[in-house]
């Protein structure tokens, strides 16, 4: 990997390990920045580029399944690994359910570490990426007019444009042309990738009159 490709937050308040962690991570080429407590990474802001974080339960102040919380609270979304030597059971379910990608107790396996990040360096990777399809999707689909809206929920359901006219009472040549329209403004090559992006931004098919 790249250092353009990814950046590991590691919040944990042992010095050593901080440090230890920061020399594993930047072997595989990946950025790094390590922080004392929770406190201390909440006055960052959030990064531009797909992250991950190594997160230990226990720190001064804000624990970090509290943190875990606030981010969440917060609509902040990067994958965390848990790494921690106070760990139990209990803490663990309560980590995983809250959406935490691995939980791993010290003395941990370097490897092990490596593989859950670069997974969740890529997992945060897919989601921006889709996140800014939508975003996009979303900008072209407002241009709409409010009948090309109507004919984009008609056609997605499958019918013919003079079956898509019949339901909303007019010409086939109306239709025919709503269709091309908003086939441009969606930039849209096929009904199949119109169909695609209905599916993406919730759109569902208009329910039939017969």
């Amino acid at each position: 990997m790249s250092e353009s490709s990814g950046v590991v937050f590691v919040i944990d308040d042992d010095i050593s390990m901080r440090e230890a962690l920061r020399r594993l991570i930047r072997s595989v080429g990946l950025q790094v920045e390590v922080f004392g407590s929770g406190k201390e990474f909440l006055g960052r802001k959030p990064p531009e580029q797909p992250a991950c974080i190594t997160l230990d339960i226990r720190l001064p102040g804000l624990s970090g399944l509290d943190l875990q919380r606030q981010l969440a609270e917060a609509h902040i979304t990067i994958p965390i690994i848990f790494v921690t030597g106070q760990g139990d059971i209990a803490m663990s379910v309560r980590a995983m359910k809250a959406g935490a990608l691995d939980f791993l107790t010290k003395p941990f396996c370097e490897q092990e570490l490596l593989d859950a990040i670069v997974r969740a360096v890529e997992q945060d990777r897919v989601r921006r990426k889709q996140q800014a399809e939508l975003m996009t999707l979303q900008e072209h689909f407002v241009l709409l007019s409010a009948r090309e809206q109507e004919v984009l929920s008609w056609v997605v359901s499958g019918l013919l444009n003079k079956q898509v006219a019949a339901e909303i009472g007019t010409t086939e040549a109306t239709v025919k042309f709503h269709r091309g329209q908003l086939m441009r403004k969606m930039n849209a090559d096929s009904l199949a990738d119109l169909v695609r992006m209905a599916e993406k931004l919730g759109i569902s098919a208009a329910p039939r009159g017969d």
